[in-house]
């Protein structure tokens, strides 16, 4: 099996989408917004509101959490970001990957690995022709232990 993580845009690029998302939208360019798609975007990783919340606190001070709420609210209203829900607990956030990809969760550490696989695409082409159905969207989570975890046992 062919492992690949996917790379994302540069914050720049989504920076600059966003923006011209907002204003087509009416909404403003505040220095909160941009502040909360730069800490999801540099993170690489899925992170959830609590976590979004701190790092950007220690950038803004003044930062209130209902304001991060408001806007990962309004960032997935408008199809930037992806709310993703691993567990029951609490939601993570990424943005939104131009390529469909999928994700790897450890129950040990919590740890949670994207990647993309060929076979994925050929199995919803096969389960899309056979049923004849239109696939919109795939989402696909395994949960298992990572090797790092494996170790610790």
């Amino acid at each position: 099996m062919v492992l690949i993580i996917i790379c994302r845009k540069a914050v720049s690029t989504i920076a600059t989408g966003v923006e011209k998302i907002l204003r087509s939208e009416g909404k403003r360019i505040t220095p909160q917004r941009t502040l909360l798609l730069q800490i999801i975007e540099e993170s690489r990783g899925h992170l959830d509101a609590d976590e979004i919340y701190h790092l950007a606190k220690k950038r803004d001070p003044r930062l209130s959490l209902s304001t991060v709420y408001r806007t990962l609210s309004l960032l997935k209203e408008l199809d930037v970001i992806e709310e993703l829900h691993f567990d029951e607990e609490h939601h993570h956030y990424e943005i939104k990957a131009e390529a469909e990809h999928y994700h790897l969760i450890c129950s040990g550490c919590g740890k949670i690995i994207e990647f993309h696989n060929p076979l994925v695409g050929q199995l919803r082409e096969e389960v899309a022709r056979e049923n004849d159905f239109t696939i919109s969207r795939v989402h696909i989570d395994f949960t298992g232990v990572c090797v790092q975890c494996r170790a610790k046992e």
